[in-house]
């Protein structure tokens, strides 16, 4: 990646989230300030309905990114996978659009979207539209059969082979993708043996609209567009000119949804042909993560400096950041940055949550034991917990706030939704006050609302800041949070300048990272004492204040009384 270090780096101006692009680039959060996306990957709808409830909605997220929904495939033992009972991957492998799923079914999935936009948490479904299944005959998870080895013949659409791009149209031998340097593989080929749509067919268009609309009108928000590389944009555009407006039970009038286009890069196309349909995964920004933050050939921290578009990623009004996804936690196991790396992922997230680009998409997993030969895990295909019938098995949250393994539950990790808030108390302001060692430890300010130390050194690092905040004592809120007039971690003390001196100890620290904003202030009362000019002092605990300058100043007794403060 090349790095613009002529990039003039003055205050970074970049559009933090709400409005973008196109007309579907706007995630319509129930207020202004937040932001951030939760992938509550292949959870059931109603532990999705209690998190919105419980956590997403109180702890600020914008919204849940959900698991395919429309009918797929029953994986029991395939022929290519021996070993792989009910694995994630069959979530991707349709052979319906009627809504159910592992998950549940429409009256569950009805009562969660329902429940989630009344908890303020808007639902963004993982949608294929790309392709069916592979070359197997089965039967669905709402009981439709189907048969992809032969005829490609899939009743509960239906389908059958005048709907599929031929080997004709394709170009190849064999009617796959063999050359990422030809659109029109990538486009009318199979992906990884997956019968491959015509888009461009009328019935196709036609029923898959019809799909999009059922979700839409039930309340979704929108739609991570799955394999959007492999579909021509125009196609896209023609299906969802078709598409009905959100529900204005939920949403206001004339809202589209939001589109986050799968576009891995590599090949002839390219992210750029999608951001006039909504918004991009940006692959570009998690890869350059995981090598700044591994320092891997060498890069630093210090490059971030102008991290977003100073590095040639798409504008930030077309982009969805990430630091790791469902497919990237299976490819780079242990070479990525996902909950296997847990402190560097805590890291590299509160970047990405502190900096202003991008609508942000946070991984929510579970684990699985793997299997490593070499960099490749033979155990990849696994899928959720479940039970001796393979019902995905209850998420089991703890009083810590964590979940009960194999749960791993990434976006209620301290760090992590405490930079939620972060975020949207910075909202829209640009960063300032930038400060780095010429290494990896870094710290800048958003505006005069929020600051941020993050070290990945191997050793401690004192340093006097200026935030831009406004005088007083803060908590921070990596290692506890406000209660009250007081902090349930460490506090840090801002002078009337602005300036603050932080140590925080890569070696040691669990998470060395210190962050305050305007909203985690412990309440201050600040009494003028009589008779000296200008001079103030400020007490988190009124009561013992009170006292203690009752101590030193006996005007103050009858301004005391007349607060009523009981001493």
């Amino acid at each position: 990646m090349t790095k613009l270090f002529n990039f003039c780096f003055l205050l970074i101006l970049y559009p933090c989230y709400i409005k973008a692009g196109g007309s579907y680039s706007d995630l319509h959060p129930t207020s202004p300030e937040r932001s951030v996306i939760a992938n509550l990957f292949e959870w059931r709808f109603d532990d999705i309905a209690e998190e919105c409830e419980t956590f997403l909605g109180p702890y600020g997220y914008a919204a849940v990114q959900v698991s395919p929904v429309l009918e797929y495939a029953v994986l029991n033992k395939p022929y290519y996978e021996p070993a792989a009972v009910r694995p994630w991957y069959e979530r991707y492998q349709p052979v319906s659009y009627k809504i159910i799923s592992r998950s549940g079914d429409e009256a569950a999935f009805t009562n969660m979207v329902d429940r989630c936009n009344k908890a303020g948490v808007r639902v963004i479904v993982d949608l294929v539209l790309n392709h069916m299944t592979g070359a197997i005959d089965g039967v669905g998870t709402g009981g439709s059969t189907f048969k992809g080895q032969s005829d490609k013949s899939y009743p509960g659409v239906p389908y059958d082979q005048s709907h599929f791009n031929s080997k004709e149209k394709c170009g190849t031998s064999d009617g796959s993708i063999q050359d990422y340097n030809n659109p029109s593989q990538v486009r009318n080929c199979e992906l990884s043996g997956l019968h491959d749509l015509d888009n461009g067919n009328e019935h196709v268009r036609q029923v898959q609209s019809d799909a999009i609309n059922r979700l839409i009108d039930i309340g979704v928000a929108g739609f991570r567009m799955d394999a959007s590389k492999h579909i021509w944009p125009g196609d896209l555009k023609a299906i969802f000119d078709r598409v009905h407006n959100l529900n204005t039970a939920y949403f206001p009038e004339n809202s589209r949804p939001i589109l986050c286009h799968e576009v891995q890069p590599g090949g002839a196309v390219t992210m750029a042909e999608y951001t006039p349909l909504g918004r991009v995964l940006e692959f570009n920004y998690r890869s350059s993560i995981v090598d700044v933050f591994r320092g891997n050939n060498g890069q630093k921290l210090r490059w971030l400096k102008n991290f977003g578009e100073g590095w040639n990623f798409v504008k930030s009004g077309d982009a969805v950041p990430m630091i790791d996804n469902h497919d990237l936690q299976r490819s780079d196991v242990y070479k990525g940055i996902n909950f296997r790396s847990s402190r560097l992922y805590k890291l590299a997230t509160a970047f990405m949550l502190a900096w202003p680009y991008g609508v942000p998409n946070v991984m929510s997993s579970y684990d699985w034991p793997t299997d490593m030969q070499g960099d490749t895990d033979k155990n990849k295909y696994m899928g959720p917990p479940a039970d001796d019938q393979q019902n995905i098995k209850h998420v089991i949250r703890k009083s810590d706030l964590s979940c009960e393994a194999p749960w791993v539950c990434e976006h209620r990790f301290k760090p992590i939704y405490s930079m939620v808030k972060f975020r949207a108390v910075a909202g829209n302001e640009p960063v300032a006050n930038w400060w780095d060692n010429a290494n990896n430890a870094i710290a800048f300010s958003r505006g005069s609302k929020a600051f941020i130390f993050i070290n990945n050194e191997p050793n401690s690092i004192t340093q006097t800041f200026q935030t831009s905040l406004p005088g007083g004592t803060y908590c921070d809120i990596i290692t506890g949070d406000k209660k009250d007039d007081s902090c349930t971690g460490k506090t840090v003390k801002v002078d009337s300048s602005g300036k603050t001196t932080l140590t925080v100890d890569g070696s040691k620290d669990e998470t060395p990272i210190i962050a305050i904003h305007v909203d985690a202030k412990i309440m201050t009362t600040t009494i003028s004492i009589t008779g000296s000019s200008d001079k103030s002092e400020s007490h988190h605990d009124k009561a013992a204040g009170d006292k203690a300058i009752l101590d030193h100043c006996a005007v103050c007794i009858q301004s005391l009384y007349k607060r009523k403060v009981d001493l």
